[in-house]
Order: C-alpha cells, then sequence, then structure tokens
C-alpha cells in the first residue's frame, strides 16, 4: 500500500480532478489517498498550516498542487513537507515553468500543465458562477488533450517505484502539446487537429488573463480582455469537445483504466475487453 497526500493550496483546474485521476472508481488497493487544503488561499501563513496538517499523515509522496508554485505560500510549503524526508512532487501552471526548472531541489519533481490557464480574477468581472464555468472549460480542454493523462501517468510511475521498494525517479516534466496529443491517443488526424487547437488556445487564455488581471487598469479596457480570455476558452472546451465526438462516432476513443493493483489496461473499442 503506497500512501500520497496532496496538498492542495489555492485552485488551478487541474486542483479539482487530480486524486481521482489515479483513482477513477475507487477500485485500487494498492494506494490510499487524502487530501489537505487551504481551499482558495495562498497566504504563507495558510500554506503552512496545511503543509503542517499533511505532515502529520502518514505518507509516502506529497503532491503539492497550487498556482504560481514560485509564489511565497506553495514555497513554504514544500520546505515545511521537505523536512518530512518524503519525496514531493509539485504540480503546478505555466507561471511556475522558469523557477522549477532553473531551481532544482533535492527530492522534489514537478509536472507543469502549461494549459491550464489562469482565470479572470477581477472582482468586476469574476462571479462563482463564471469561475465555475471557466474550470468546467478548462478540464474538458485538460482532459481530452491528453494533459490530465500525463499528469496520472507520471504520478502512477512514481507510486509503482515507491510500491517495490524503490527510490523513486521524480518527474521533470513540462507538458507541451505533443507530448499531450500522444498520451491522449487520438487515431484521427481531424481530431488530432482540433485537440492541438484546443490545446494552444488554452494556453493564449493564460496570456490574456494575466493582462487584463495585472497589467492593464482601466475597467472599460480590461473587462473585455478578461470577457475574451473567458470566451476563447469556452471555444477551446467546444473545440475539445468535437475532437471526442469524433472518436466516439469512429469507436476509437481510448480508454485507459486502472485496476485494483494499480496497473493500466488499454482498450480502444467500446465493446473490447482491455489488452493483457
Amino acid at each position: 500500500m503506497v500512501r500520497v497526500t496532496f496538498v492542495k493550496i489555492g485552485y488551478i483546474a487541474t486542483t479539482t480532478l487530480i486524486d481521482a485521476l489515479l483513482d477513477e472508481r475507487s477500485g485500487r488497493k494498492d494506494l490510499q489517498m487524502r487530501s489537505v487544503s487551504s481551499s482558495v488561499s495562498m497566504e504563507e501563513d495558510a500554506s503552512l498550516d496545511v503543509a503542517r496538517m499533511a505532515a502529520g499523515i502518514p505518507s509516502d509522496l506529497y503532491v503539492v498542487v497550487s498556482p504560481n508554485a514560485a509564489m511565497p505560500g506553495p514555497t513554504k510549503a514544500r520546505e515545511a513537507l521537505r523536512a518530512t524526508g518524503k519525496p514531493i512532487i509539485v504540480v503546478s501552471d505555466e507561471p511556475s515553468r522558469k523557477a522549477l526548472k532553473e531551481n532544482p531541489v533535492e527530492g522534489v519533481g514537478y509536472i507543469v500543465v502549461t494549459n491550464d490557464p489562469m482565470i479572470g480574477a477581477k472582482q468586476s468581472f469574476l462571479d462563482p458562477v463564471e469561475m465555475a464555468l471557466f474550470n468546467a472549460d478548462a478540464i474538458r480542454v485538460l482532459a481530452v488533450t491528453g494533459s490530465f493523462r500525463i499528469v496520472q501517468q507520471e504520478l502512477d510511475k512514481v507510486i509503482e517505484q515507491i510500491g517495490r521498494g524503490e527510490k523513486p525517479t521524480l518527474p521533470q516534466v513540462v507538458i507541451e502539446k505533443e507530448a499531450a496529443l500522444a498520451a491522449a491517443h487520438i487515431s484521427n488526424p481531424y481530431a488530432q487537429g482540433k485537440a492541438m487547437a484546443a490545446f494552444e488556445a488554452s494556453r493564449r487564455v493564460a496570456n490574456l488573463s494575466t493582462e487584463g488581471t495585472f497589467k492593464v487598469e482601466e475597467p472599460e479596457r480590461y473587462l473585455p480582455i478578461l470577457a475574451a480570455a473567458h470566451e476563447l476558452l469556452r471555444q477551446a472546451a467546444k473545440t475539445a469537445d468535437e475532437a471526442r465526438e469524433i472518436e466516439k462516432g469512429n469507436d476509437t476513443a481510448a480508454r485507459l483504466t486502472h485496476f485494483s493493483k494499480g496497473e493500466t489496461r488499454k482498450k480502444v473499442k467500446l465493446g473490447d475487453k482491455f489488452e493483457k
């Protein structure tokens, strides 16, 4: 039994489902998961609180999920968790890329989900409904384009190594479009094109959200920019959905399902049996 504790600090779209990606049917017998969260707060005190809670849970691996892992709160949380001596994997978004790649830390791996975009976080624009719809659209893009599958597979590799009693090789992964599409197992070339378009569109969303949230001060300018960011993600989700529908229509929507011992088995046609 491998024990994994997720430390969730603030929110990216990946935060919501990352633990469920590892055991979609709650059927694994080789894995025990726990989650602790500071909810939306990324303040240093809140981040340290949840890190201390996580450190008190018997764990073989910690997965720290947050926006911009270089910010003080997530950084303090990682420092606190390193004192446990257990391996840590950071899962974060594009703004984390430079800091994580240029400042490697012993015992800490990372997965940068480049197409998990920042939301339009201005009070005059963002309400609970808009927030929920944005994340729903982002989740669809991350699922169809293969980004979620890379996250799942990289975590599964480490869990498998720990389960064998080995010192794990921690990931140093920045998810780019070609790797994501390969992990998605999309066979139809038009569906591949749509999924790639969705991936790239969702990356562009972050640029618009950053511009509208932090760089532009006048409401008459930043409100259309933020609206454009959210509309672009909506279109990315629709395009991802079209890619999925092509695969379903061709009966080639690949499934890589977890079994009780943690292994994944693949099937393509809906009526097929899983490969051994």
